[in-house]
């Protein structure tokens, strides 16, 4: 086995357009665990939506990483092994900064996801995360009145704006957080150390595995941090071209390349 732990992104990775998983995906997961790897999906979903997809694969134990990383838990019972968050100071001055910038602003506090407005947009995002959002208009006054611990925000746009809405937020904020594409209509503000890079870390002394003996897959830009981690690189080849220039290219999503990269490289003798 080359690699003891294999993390994989689940949007555009290894869930495919229509939603479903492949069924060569999922014996290459079964084989790979048969033979002692640890697999685990490491995703930018809130826990509530990504738990529910786990047993299509198999998985029914084990961790899950979400959040970017800001969340992993056991799967079997639910409990937060690490559990990250915006400061209450943080979490108002960019969910303030985003309802003066107009942005249509998404919050995660608890396993809950709050929206400030309901369109086109949100409908697709809730059943893509089969979870149902709670609509409330003046977001920053409900972080305030309900004293919420924010975990993630999120700006949705079109493709063709995403540059410019982070921009918006460099300027305002430089460097301070971590601010990420995860699809092309979403961009994600995090606290500057939640990063799936961070849960390769954890995860890597939580098993005791060094990083080298860790590979992990993705396809956006929020997975850079995960592949710069981990000592095996893959992406898939729908992949954005920033993760293919530090990375093995594998087959794309809809030609289950996480079974590629499990059985071509993970499972081969290190």
């Amino acid at each position: 086995m080359k690699y003891d732990i294999f993390l994989s992104d689940f949007d555009g990775t290894l869930v495919r357009d229509d939603g479903t998983i492949s069924e060569r995906n999922i014996r290459a997961i079964e084989k790979y665990r048969a033979a002692g790897g640890i697999f685990a999906v490491c995703t930018g979903r809130m826990l509530a939506s990504i738990r529910q997809r786990l047993q299509e694969l198999g998985l029914e134990e084990g961790l899950v990483v979400a959040f970017q990383g800001a969340q992993i838990a056991d799967i079997a019972t639910g409990k937060l092994l690490r559990d990250e968050a915006f400061s209450d100071e943080e979490a108002r001055e960019v969910v303030r900064f985003m309802k003066e910038e107009d942005m249509h602003t998404h919050i995660y506090a608890g396993q809950e996801m709050y929206a400030d407005r309901r369109n086109g947009l949100l409908v697709a995002y809730e059943k893509i995360c089969r979870v149902k959002a709670v609509v409330e208009k003046d977001l920053p006054r409900l972080i305030e009145r309900e004293h919420l611990r924010v975990v993630k925000a999120l700006a949705m746009c079109m493709p063709e704006e995403q540059e410019r809405v982070r921009e918006k937020f460099i300027r305002r904020f430089g460097d301070k957080y971590f601010v990420t594409f995860s699809s092309e209509w979403l961009v994600e503000i995090m606290p500057k150390t939640q990063t799936k890079g961070s849960a390769v870390r954890f995860l890597s002394d939580y098993y005791k595995v060094p990083a080298e003996r860790m590979a992990a897959i993705g396809d956006q830009e929020n997975d850079i941090p995960m592949l710069e981690a981990a000592g095996g690189k893959f992406a898939v080849a729908n992949a954005v071209e920033g993760m293919k220039k530090l990375a093995v290219v594998v087959p794309s999503c809809e030609e289950d390349g996480v079974a590629y990269a499990i059985e071509r490289y993970a499972m081969q003798h290190g």
